[in-house]
C-alpha cells in the first residue's frame, strides 16, 4: 500500500488506500463475472468448454485496466487495447457514441489470425452520457470466418491473409444501441457454422453490455474522478512490482536462440529465432532483430500480435506472475523489432498460424535470462499449440461438424521442483480440455484412450512434466488436419537437465503402413486409428543427483521405464521396483566418471 500512496502522491491524488482497494476489487470482479456468463451462454464447445476467449476493461486511451482471471495470455497482453486504439483512430473519440458496439479482427492492426474477434463497447457516464470512462471488451475465437479450409486458421498452406477468411476493421455491429442488420448478415453468410458462430456472438455481445452497465454502477457509487484515481493507483502498483523484479536481476545483455520446424510451405527450411534481452536498472528491452524474415507460409504475425505479445507474456512469467495483468505491468518493457520479420509481418501476410511460434519464442526469451535469474526460469515446455482438427459430415444431422483440439504436454522443471502438466502451452492460460463424453456425444469418433506418455519428460535432478498419448477411432469418413511444432528443436533442459521428447501424429489403418507426421492434412476412413502424442518438458540439473527413491516412484507410477531409470539416472531396481543401493552406487559412479 505504501507504493500505491507514493504513486498517487506524485499526481496530487487524495484517495485513501482502503477506498482504492475497494474500487479495484469491484472493477476486477466484472471481467470474472462476465467470463462465467459467457461460459454458460456460448453455443460452441471452443468457447463454452475450451474457453478460447478473454474479457477485459480498457480505459479511454486504450490502456488495459484489468482482465478476467482465466484470460488467455495471448489475448489480454495486447489485443483488447490495440482494438480500442484502432477504433479511436478510425472514428475519432467523437465518432464513437453511447450504445455503439464495434468489432475488429484486422490483420494489419491486430496481427493475429482472423478468427480472433475483439468486440467492445464504450462506457459513457454522467449527465446525458457525456463522459467516456472506458470500454468493455471481449475477444473471442470464432470457430470459422470463411477462408479456404474449415476452421479458417488451420491451413498450413495459405500464402496470403485473404485466403484465411473475412476481415472486419473496427466496424459497428450496433449503432446507438440498434443492430446494424447488414453486418449481422455479412457475418452469418461468411462462416460455415452460422448457428454456432451467431450464438457465440450473442454471448459475446451480452458480456460487453452487461460489463458496461456494471462499470457504470461503480462510477455512479464512487464518482468518476475517484474511480480514475483508483485505477491509476493499481496501474502504478503493477509498474512498481515489475520494476522491483527487474532491479533484482543483474544488469547485462543476455542472448538465446532456437528454431521452428518449418512454415508449412518450405518444409525443409527451419526458422531461426535469435533473441537479445537487455536489463538496465529497472528497465528491460527485448530485441527480436535476429528472428527470421517474413515467411511464405502462415506462421507470421504482425508486430502487435507477435513481437509485443511474446515479449509481454515472457515478462509477466518472469517478473510478476502473481500480480494482476494490466497496462502498468508493461511500462518498464521496450520491444525492438524491424518491420518485415515473421513477428512483424505486413498486413497481407498469411497469419493463420500466428500463435504457433509463440510458445517457442517465449521459451527462448526465458532461456536467455536463465543465468541471470535461475530461480525464476524453468526448462523449456512442450512448446506447441499441437492443433489436431477433425471435420466432416455428421451422419445423423447431415451438417458439417468440426472438432478442434490442442496439445496438452509437459512443462519444464525448475531449480527446486519437477515439471508440471500436462497443460496447454504458455500462451493458453486456463484453456481446458473438452470432456471426452461431450466429444463423443457431439462428434462421430471414439476417443479410445488418454494416458500419460512414459519417458516423454526430460531427465534431471528434477525431471520435466510428461506428455500425453490420445487414441481416436473415426466412426465415419472424415478429415484430419494437424500442426505440431518443436519436433526438431526439442524442449531443452537447464543446468545439466535433459531434453524432452517431441510430439507427433500417427495414422494407422486399411493395411497401409503407419504415417507419422507433425504437419499435414489427411482423409480418414472408418476404423482408422489416430494416435496423438504430445511432448514433455525439459529437465533441470544432472539426473545422477535425483533421489533414487523418487526414480523408483516414477517407475512404479509409469512415468518412467525401468530402462530409463538405469540408463539415464543410474538407478538399479529389483523385481519389486525397489532401489538396489550397491548396484545404483556403482552405476552412478560409472556415469559421473
Amino acid at each position: 500500500m505504501t507504493g500505491a500512496m507514493t504513486g498517487s502522491a506524485k499526481r496530487g491524488i487524495g484517495i485513501d488506500p482502503i477506498s482504492a482497494e475497494m474500487i479495484r476489487h469491484r472493477i476486477v470482479a466484472i471481467p470474472d463475472l462476465i467470463d462465467r456468463n459467457i461460459t454458460k451462454t456460448a453455443f460452441s464447445p471452443v468457447i463454452a468448454e475450451y474457453k478460447d476467449y478473454s474479457v477485459g476493461i480498457v480505459d479511454p486511451e486504450g490502456r488495459l485496466i484489468c482482465q478476467c482471471t482465466g484470460g488467455i495470455p495471448i489475448f489480454v497482453t495486447n489485443a483488447l487495447g490495440v482494438a480500442v486504439r484502432d477504433g479511436l483512430e478510425v472514428y475519432g473519440r467523437e465518432g464513437i457514441e453511447a450504445g455503439d458496439v464495434l468489432i475488429t479482427n484486422h490483420a494489419g492492426t491486430m496481427g493475429q489470425h482472423l478468427n480472433n474477434i475483439v468486440m467492445y463497447t464504450p462506457i459513457f457516464v454522467g449527465p446525458d452520457n457525456g463522459e467516456l470512462a472506458g470500454f468493455m471488451a471481449v475477444v473471442m475465437h470464432w470457430m470459422d470466418v470463411g477462408g479456404i479450409i474449415v476452421g479458417s486458421c488451420v491451413s498450413n498452406e495459405t500464402t496470403e491473409i485473404y485466403q484465411e477468411g473475412i476481415q472486419f476493421r473496427s466496424i459497428k455491429l450496433e449503432k446507438r444501441g440498434q443492430p446494424v442488420e447488414e453486418i449481422y448478415r455479412i457475418i452469418e453468410y461468411n462462416t460455415r457454422f452460422p448457428r454456432l458462430v451467431m450464438g457465440d456472438l450473442e454471448a459475446q455481445l451480452a458480456g460487453c453490455l452487461r460489463g458496461r452497465d456494471m462499470f457504470v454502477e461503480i462510477v455512479d457509487r464512487y464518482g468518476l474522478e475517484t474511480v480514475r484515481e483508483a485505477i491509476e493507483i493499481f496501474l502504478d502498483q503493477a509498474e512498481q512490482a515489475s520494476r522491483e523484479a527487474i532491479r533484482a536481476m543483474p544488469d547485462g545483455e543476455y542472448r538465446a536462440s532456437s528454431f521452428l520446424d518449418n512454415d508449412g510451405i518450405t518444409e525443409d527450411v527451419t526458422i531461426p529465432i535469435e533473441v537479445v534481452v537487455r536489463i538496465q536498472g529497472d528497465e528491460i528491452t527485448i530485441d527480436f532483430s535476429g528472428v527470421a524474415e517474413q515467411l511464405p507460409g502462415p506462421l507470421n504475425s504482425g508486430r502487435n500480435g507477435g513481437a509485443v505479445v511474446a515479449a509481454r507474456i515472457a515478462c509477466k512469467y518472469l517478473l510478476t506472475p502473481d500480480e494482476p495483468a494490466n497496462d502498468g505491468a508493461f511500462r518498464a518493457l521496450k520491444v525492438i523489432i524491424p518491420d518485415g520479420k515473421f513477428m512483424s509481418a505486413s498486413a497481407d501476410a498469411p497469419m493463420g498460424g500466428s500463435g504457433y511460434p509463440m510458445p517457442t519464442v517465449i521459451d527462448t526469451i526465458l532461456r536467455a535470462v536463465a543465468g541471470a535469474a535461475p530461480e525464476r526460469v524453468a526448462a523449456a515446455h512442450h512448446g506447441t499449440y499441437g492443433i489436431h482438427m477433425f471435420y466432416g459430415t455428421h451422419p445423423e444431422s447431415g451438417e458439417l461438424f468440426k472438432h478442434s483440439d490442442g496439445a496438452i504436454g509437459g512443462w519444464g522443471a525448475g531449480c527446486d521442483r519437477d515439471g508440471s502438466g500436462p497443460f496447454r502451452s504458455n500462451i493458453h492460460g486456463d484453456t481446458q480440455d473438452v470432456p471426452v463424453e461431450m466429444q463423443e456425444a457431439m462428434f462421430p469418433f471414439r476417443l479410445d484412450s488418454v494416458a500419460l506418455r512414459t519417458d516423454s519428460a526430460g531427465v534431471g535432478e528434477f525431471r520435466g512434466g510428461l506428455g500425453v498419448e490420445k487414441q481416436y477411432t473415426p466412426l465415419v469418413p472424415m478429415s484430419l488436419n494437424a500442426t505440431f511444432e518443436r519436433s526438431k528443436c526439442l524442449p531443452w533442459g537447464l543446468n545439466g537437465g535433459g531434453e524432452a521428447k517431441a510430439g507427433y501424429v500417427e495414422i494407422r489403418g486399411n493395411g497401409a503402413l503407419p504415417r507419422r507426421f507433425t504437419k499435414g492434412h489427411y482423409l480418414l476412413g472408418v476404423g482408422d486409428r489416430v494416435t496423438v502424442c504430445t511432448g514433455g518438458g525439459g529437465g533441470f540439473g544432472p539426473p545422477t543427483r535425483r533421489d533414487p527413491e523418487r526414480v523408483s516412484a516414477d517407475v512404479r507410477l509409469g512415468y518412467m521405464s525401468r530402462e530409463s531409470a538405469e540408463a539415464d539416472y543410474g538407478v538399479v531396481l529389483d523385481g519389486d521396483f525397489k532401489v538396489v543401493p550397491s548396484a545404483t552406487e556403482a552405476a552412478r559412479r560409472k556415469m559421473t566418471s
